[in-house]
Formats: structure tokens, sequence, C-alpha cells
């Protein structure tokens, strides 16, 4: 007697990936997310792949998380998918010291991120929306 088994939180046609604890403050992830909303998946990796910001090379590792999992493991094109959601989260935030002048110190905060990227197939979408031409 376990519990039921949950249901899926995506629909038919979404796959997503998770980064966890990425070593960035979550301001500066959100900047190199939402460059990439919205915009079909050769387009955002293309955009990545020539980013001058550190974070790029994370973000494209998850972005190609997602289109593995939407190819592998529901059966989407990946030609036709776009990304439909990048939304970053805080995560912790450790505490460090900094020696200062007479004796005293000062805090230093150093954050940690999650980045979550959902992919769509809009092939699947419009023949949901238009129905098939049969």
């Amino acid at each position: 007697m376990g519990k039921a088994k949950a249901s899926r939180g995506l629909k038919d046609n979404e796959a997503i990936a998770i980064a966890r604890t990425i070593r960035i403050s979550p301001r500066k992830l959100n900047l190199v997310a939402a460059m990439i909303r919205r915009k079909k998946v050769s387009i955002a990796l293309a955009d990545l792949t020539f980013l001058r910001k550190r974070i790029a090379y994370t973000v494209k590792k998850t972005l190609q998380a997602a289109i593995a999992n939407a190819e592998n493991n529901h059966n989407l094109d990946v030609d036709s998918l776009l990304v439909a959601e990048a939304y970053v989260g805080k995560s912790m935030v450790m505490k460090r010291m900094h020696v200062r002048g007479r004796g005293r110190t000062s805090r230093i905060k150093r954050p940690f991120s999650h980045l979550t990227i959902i992919v769509r197939d809009m092939m699947l979408e419009e023949e949901a929306i238009h129905g098939s031409k049969n």
C-alpha cells in the first residue's frame, strides 16, 4: 500500500530539464534565461554558443538536456521545439567572512540558483488546436 502514482505535471508535447544549485546569483542568471525565452531551440543554442557570459555554458547544457529529454523520453520532433519557459529560482546562500581593518569582519554572501527549462513541440500544439486535416 504505497502512494498512488502522481500524474505527469506537463502536457504531452512538453519536456523539462532542471539544473540545481548553480553558483551564480539569480539576477545574473535570469538575464541569460530571459534571452532564450520563446525562441526556437536551434536559435537559442546558437545564441548561447556565442554569448560572452560565463553562465551561458551551463544554460546551454540544461537546454540540451531538455532537448534530449524531449527526443528520447517523449518522442517529440527536435526541429519543431520551442523554449516555452525558462525561469530561475533562488537556492541557498553561503555566508562567508571577509577580514577588514582594525580587527573587524564583514559578511560575504555567495548566492546559488536553480534553472528550469521547458521545451514544447509546436507542431503537436497546432494539430491539437486546428485538428487533423484528414
